[in-house]
């Protein structure tokens, strides 16, 4: 059906309409809309009338569930960690987290099964005290140890969903004017742009509170459970069903584990563990590819995922290349200051072949992402449930693999009234799936880029390995755009010179091959032992018959140059 024009003025009553029905007609009503060519998805986000408990988001809902199977799991965690110099305001810091968490619901709610049906629950807002550590009695390097060590153990320690709090403070003095402010929420509270918003507002918050004035938040909008109350009746409206239509064809077919070499053996459940290898692409080459993007109509993202696809295929030889995607899911202007669980994930899948260019890759690449932002409404716990895959604990449905494309917020120091801020990063040490690729554009012109690794299946060299294989890659790319995919060239430097050294003629190699010296043999002394097998001898002539008759064999069955056959052998 067309959709229908609806001024905004007129979109604003419709929504009032609906908040004043009673809860068991406003599906109905969200119908009537859709109907009549009224997009719901559209409408304004208002706040609800609810009480004290609200249901989860569809994103809260994967989160319970595998918080449930493994509550210790630190996968999920969401950390920050800030080094504070100069004159710190404890009264401050305490003040302007009250109010953080006053403010935003989200980092006062619980979670509790009811009935078998997980609830979230908004606890009364309370004062906030950070717990302070004091180091300042050790010894200078043993401070700073001993600070990595508590920031690395805040960033694992797991949460209780059920009882909270889900944001986890902790203050480290290291001496009267050097401190490390550990900030960590969980993620079935917050999301990356949450964890931003949290910054920015406590440090307008600080800085009133120092200075005796008025921070100057506007008033939210709406709550978190508005939007997933709203987005549950949009499912009971039936709206989502174009777009769910859209992705069930577009990963159409059963979702192949991506096979990716490993080290180690794939474990039965999953541990979290990871760690990160940080790389950057320079200016220069991040100007390049920025170059090639505009060329073929698409943007850095596109062209650095079809790259990170081309890579995927050339090491696992897999043409179906699906890649989990990261959407902030905030294009409403009234979710924008919110802290929630707002991100949704996307499922991009390229069909890769050796002879395919790079820029007929980029240009599939390119209108899967516009296809996919224009059905991103689906939650991704939708499209899983719709898809039905086979569901294990030793990897993630639908993609094993994720490229999450950032702003730069990891150099924006906030600041802060008689203190110097900056970030201090933390090592990773938990990650949801097999391997991530995190990209960030810097003011600078440069990417930052990180591509973090599940310990259980890979070795920090094997990481190591693929990230330069991957900026080879990129370099060829953007000098080449029309180059095939199977000829860019992936071997390192050293990988290159061991393969020159294996396949270089021996000195003094007369270019007679082995099976012709054997013949040779043969012919002139057929009754010579050739081959000795514990009691079992072979002469000359009977090695010639033996490979002769295997070769017919062979060659009978299609066997011919450059064809590989397998070798049993003890």
């Amino acid at each position: 059906m067309k959709a229908t024009a609806v001024p905004p003025t007129a979109l604003q009553d419709i929504v009032a309409r609906l908040v004043r029905l009673p809860e068991e007609k406003q599906t109905l009503f969200l119908r009537r809309l859709r109907e009549q060519g009224i997009d719901p998805a559209r409408l304004p986000l208002v706040p609800f009338p609810q009480g004290e408990e609200a249901p989860l988001s569809f994103a809260q809902a994967r989160l319970w569930v595998l918080w449930t199977l493994d509550p210790a799991s630190p996968a999920y965690n969401l950390h920050r960690t800030l080094r504070l110099a100069g004159d710190l305001d404890r009264d401050a810091l305490d003040g302007a987290f009250t109010a953080l968490v006053a403010r935003h619901e989200s980092l006062r709610t619980v979670f509790r099964a009811v009935d078998g049906d997980a609830r979230q629950r908004v606890l009364p807002p309370a004062p906030v005290a950070v717990p302070v550590e004091d180091l300042s009695a050790l010894a200078p390097d043993e401070r700073e140890e001993a600070a990595r060590r508590i920031v690395a153990e805040e960033a694992e320690r797991p949460f209780d969903l059920t009882a909270g709090p889900l944001l986890r403070l902790r203050l480290l003095r290291l001496d009267g004017r050097e401190h490390r402010l550990s900030v960590t929420m969980h993620h079935i509270v917050a999301d990356a742009w949450s964890m931003a918003v949290a910054m920015a507002e406590f440090a307008r918050l600080y800085a009133a509170r120092r200075q005796g004035g008025d921070a100057g938040l506007p008033a939210l909008p709406v709550r978190y459970r508005d939007h997933a109350l709203w987005q549950r009746r949009l499912v009971e409206a039936g709206e989502l069903e174009r777009q769910r239509a859209y992705w069930l064809d577009a990963l159409a077919g059963d979702p192949p584990a991506l096979d990716l070499p490993a080290d180690h053996v794939r474990p039965a459940l999953r541990s979290g563990r990871g760690a990160t290898v940080a790389f950057t692409l320079d200016a220069g080459l991040a100007g390049a590819l920025r170059g090639l993007a505009r060329a073929h109509g698409a943007t850095l993202f596109m062209v650095l995922l079809a790259a990170f696809q081309a890579l995927l295929y050339r090491c696992t030889g897999q043409t179906d290349v699906r890649v989990g995607v990261p959407v902030a899911n905030r294009d409403r202007a009234e979710t924008e200051g919110v802290i929630g669980l707002f991100v949704n994930t996307q499922v991009l899948r390229a069909r890769v072949a050796g002879n395919l260019s790079f820029a007929a890759l980029l240009a599939e690449v390119r209108r899967t992402a516009l296809a996919a932002q224009a059905n991103r409404d689906l939650p991704f716990e939708q499209l899983v449930e719709a898809l039905q895959p086979e569901r294990s604990l030793s990897a993630t449905p639908l993609f094993q693999v994720l490229h999450n494309h950032l702003r730069d917020t990891a150099t924006a120091a906030q600041a802060l009234p008689g203190l110097a801020v900056e970030p201090v990063e933390a090592p990773l040490t938990a990650i949801g799936v097999d391997l991530t690729l995190d990209t960030a554009e810097a003011a600078d012109g440069s990417v930052r880029a990180a591509l973090s690794y599940a310990t259980d299946l890979f070795r920090r060299a094997t990481a190591e390995r693929l990230r330069d294989r991957y900026l080879a890659l990129l370099r060829q790319v953007a000098a080449a755009p029309e180059r095939p995919v199977g000829d860019l060239a992936l071997l390192l430097p050293d990988e290159a010179q061991a393969l020159a050294a294996t396949n270089a003629p021996s000195p003094g190699f007369d270019g007679v091959l082995l099976a012709e010296r054997i013949a040779a043999q043969a012919a002139a002394r057929p009754d010579a032992p050739a081959l000795v097998c514990g009691d079992t001898v072979l002469d000359f002539a009977a090695l010639e018959e033996r490979a002769n008759r295997l070769a017919h064999e062979l060659a009978a069955r299609g066997v011919g140059p450059e064809v590989r056959v397998a070798v049993a052998l003890e």
